[in-house]
């Protein structure tokens, strides 16, 4: 009996210390957030006092002085946003759909070249993409598709590290068995695959969805070098020229540009996190 009282009472203090662990790494993860969000509320002379604060004296006042500093002089953050929006947006369906239906083609198909295939995708995997931007630029300036969103978006089709992550989900977690039955049944390929394999794959689009979206919204490399017209910029180079000359000073609206930029970040994980947590319970549950 007493060794069940303290194993017991080991057991609840194991559990505190975690939930203490948590509690200190889920305030340290947020930090950052909500001092970027306050001091997009704070002035530039209060964040120059000291940048890092969790509380703004005039919030309100500030947010619409901040506000009408971001939205002058010839920038416009709503075009900004409109064209990141379609630009990750496009790029994230269109990366998932092709690289689920060809990372399912490398697992369900037994074809001649189906190693050497999957072997040039993982080399590929290994070129980092700024070596290959010169040619890449060349090429798009000489076809006239600079200057155009669909260059940021097409590209997406081929996206080896996701076909790659897609190809070693489908080993663990499908079972061929289920495919069969579908061609049973009379299914054609691509209904077995929209209607049958892509939804089982949730929790691995969940989480590419993730990555995509944050990593195309975020790029400012690629578009900086295609995009030379304001009205299709995107708005990581539209925030970036807030560091320019006339607004290197204006520490409060850089502030909320870049928690403008954050907030739909925010909205898609909150929308997909569940999924993600559903794929760990699943995977738990089959192991």
């Amino acid at each position: 009996m007493a060794k069940s009282i303290s194993l017991h009472k080991e057991s609840i203090g194991l559990k505190v210390v975690i939930y203490i662990v948590c509690v200190i790494l889920s305030i340290l993860s947020l930090l950052p957030f909500i001092i970027m969000f306050v001091n997009a509320t704070r002035s530039t002379y209060e964040i120059q006092q000291s940048a890092i604060s969790l509380y703004s004296a005039h919030p309100i006042q500030n947010l619409i002085k901040n506000w009408k500093v971001f939205n002058g002089k010839s920038f416009d953050p709503a075009t900004g946003f409109v064209n990141s929006l379609i630009v990750s947006t496009c790029t994230t369906c269109l990366a998932v759909y092709f690289s689920c239906l060809t990372s399912y083609a490398l697992f369900a198909y037994e074809w001649k070249f189906r190693e050497a295939f999957f072997g040039l995708i993982v080399g590929v995997m290994m070129i980092p993409g700024t070596i290959t931007m010169i040619g890449f630029y060349q090429a798009a300036y000489k076809v006239g598709m600079t200057n155009k969103l669909s260059l940021l978006i097409l590209p997406a089709i081929a996206s080896p590290n996701m076909v790659f992550f897609m190809r070693q989900y489908l080993q663990a977690s499908l079972s061929m068995e289920i495919v069969d039955s579908g061609r049973i049944d009379g299914a054609g390929e691509f209904m077995i695959f929209n209607r049958i394999v892509f939804p089982l794959m949730k929790p691995a689009i969940a989480t590419q969805c993730i990555f995509t979206f944050v990593g195309s919204w975020n790029n400012l490399f690629v578009p900086s070098i295609l995009l030379t017209k304001r009205e299709k910029y995107t708005l990581p180079i539209e925030v970036s020229l807030l560091n320019g000359d006339i607004y290197k000073t204006e520490y409060g609206s850089i502030y909320l540009g870049l928690s403008l930029t954050v907030l739909p970040l925010l909205i898609v994980y909150a929308l997909l996190s569940r999924y993600i947590v559903e794929g760990v319970a699943l995977g738990g549950v089959k192991s």
